[in-house]
């Protein structure tokens, strides 16, 4: 039986889910942002900041955080969209066959007044997390509940605790197109990516990576999304981010499951992508 406790994390309210097998997850209600999650060994598998607020004030930086309806700055609002700054509801949780889950949801009526007035839409966004051995899977759904047609990015911009950045690889990306930082559009020549600089890479969609680390190996799938979106800022960048300490880059990689360019959602409406994690 999963055990489903309310909890907090600094000083965010969160709920906390642990599973028969001891593997565990916790999110918070802001932004219904996974920050922990720990396989039955015990292991934690999510890299947070230590220099992040956890008091709602500002996004956080680690765990996944939730993108939408905008990837970056790749439309008229909010850079990165609403979702990660806004306050979730638990809709429902449990366990039976060796699942366990949490799932939450987001609609118009959830929004500070600022970000309605900006995105003045109806929508209705559940995220689901479940546990399944040494898996964790978060289904994401938008659906678009109005009467008018709305556009839309999407990721899940997952911040993995890699240990030491200099021992970690990404394979499964060799000879897929990607565009760099630079807006250099390129194709990956060598079988696995490593870390020797900042990254800042969108690739086209795979079925799947693997991002081997010193001490674990994971898989990473996704399905519904267009593209892989890897990320860590390098020394110089990591130096300017006030909710970053400048020697954590070297902790941790983002991958994240992503439609980076806003795309129509018709009146009544779902899309839905899913995103699973695997530790071997």
């Amino acid at each position: 039986m999963a055990v489903v406790t309310t909890t907090e994390y600094g000083a965010l309210p969160a709920i906390q889910i642990t599973a028969a097998d001891g593997s565990q997850a916790t999110v918070s209600l802001f932004g219904a942002h996974l920050l922990s999650w720990k396989t039955g060994d015990g292991k934690e598998r999510m890299f947070v900041s230590a220099q992040t607020p956890l008091d709602g004030s500002k996004a956080i930086r680690g765990g996944v955080p939730v993108i939408f309806p905008q990837f970056n700055v790749r439309g008229p609002g909010l850079r990165h969209g609403f979702a990660r700054v806004s306050t979730w509801h638990l809709t429902a949780s449990g366990g039976d066959g060796g699942q366990s889950f949490l799932e939450f949801s987001l609609n118009q009526n959830d929004l500070a007044p600022d970000h309605a007035q900006a995105w003045p839409h109806a929508f209705e966004l559940t995220l689901r997390f479940t546990l399944h051995g040494d898996s964790i899977d978060a289904r994401f759904t938008v659906h678009n509940t109005g009467a008018q047609a709305f556009p839309f990015g999407v990721a899940l911009h997952t911040y993995y605790d890699v240990g030491h950045l200099a021992a970690t690889s990404i394979s499964g990306l060799q000879h897929v197109r990607y565009t760099d930082h630079h807006q250099n559009t390129r194709e990956q020549e060598h079988p696995a990516l490593h870390f020797t600089e900042k990254h800042d890479r969108m690739y086209q969609s795979t079925p799947a990576l693997t991002l081997n680390t010193a001490n674990a190996t994971l898989r990473l799938e996704q399905h519904g999304y267009d593209n892989w979106v890897v990320w860590n800022p390098g020394e110089d960048d990591a130096k300017a981010l006030v909710d970053l300490a400048d020697e954590e880059y070297l902790r941790f990689v983002c991958i994240e499951p992503a439609r980076i360019d806003q795309q129509q959602l018709d009146a009544g409406a779902t899309w839905t992508g899913s995103h699973r994690i695997t530790a071997d």
